[in-house]
């Protein structure tokens, strides 16, 4: 049976050197294969927010800066782990975008998960080209359903 190959950005966590690299390099959870460094072709905000640091991409096209990240080939079963990562479709949507390939100039269509119901005080973050895990604001594991309390105070406006 022939595999399904499609494309994914990914942009925060999942890239080379962050913390959940792992999921895209652990062959159990199926192919992923680093294609190029990439770059989105509309404006989004990325910011790090809730109190676990996690970057999110916000479903506000036009606002914030072009987003640079990777582009990988994945399978189906990749694919539904990234699903599972992502908390799709409770909490992010995922969807196709044009993604600049960064290294040859080239437009290909992407895979992109994009945060659903965007809490209001995020649009206030400071917002990122690119992210980087770091001391000053490390990247920490939580459930998806306490990634807002407390930091966001529940409040969530849906697009």
């Amino acid at each position: 049976m022939a595999t399904t190959l499609r494309r994914v950005f990914v942009y925060g966590t999942l890239k080379r050197g962050e913390p959940n690299h792992h999921w895209l390099t652990n062959v159990d959870n199926g192919h992923a294969r680093f294609l190029a460094k990439g770059s989105t072709t509309i404006r989004y905000p990325l910011v790090v927010g809730s109190r676990f640091n996690i970057p999110f991409l916000l479903d506000v096209p036009g606002t914030g800066h072009y987003v640079n990240g990777e582009i990988y080939e994945i399978d189906d079963p990749m694919l539904a782990r990234l699903d599972v990562l992502e908390d799709y479709p409770r909490l992010y949507e995922r969807r196709t975008e044009a993604i600049r390939n960064t290294d040859d100039g080239s437009v290909v269509n992407c895979l992109i998960y994009l945060l659903r119901n965007i809490p209001k005080r995020l649009l206030a973050y400071p917002m990122l080209t690119q992210y980087r895990n770091s001391s000053e604001q490390p990247y920490t594991e939580g459930t998806d359903d306490d990634v807002f309390d407390g930091d966001d105070e529940g409040e969530k406006e849906t697009k």
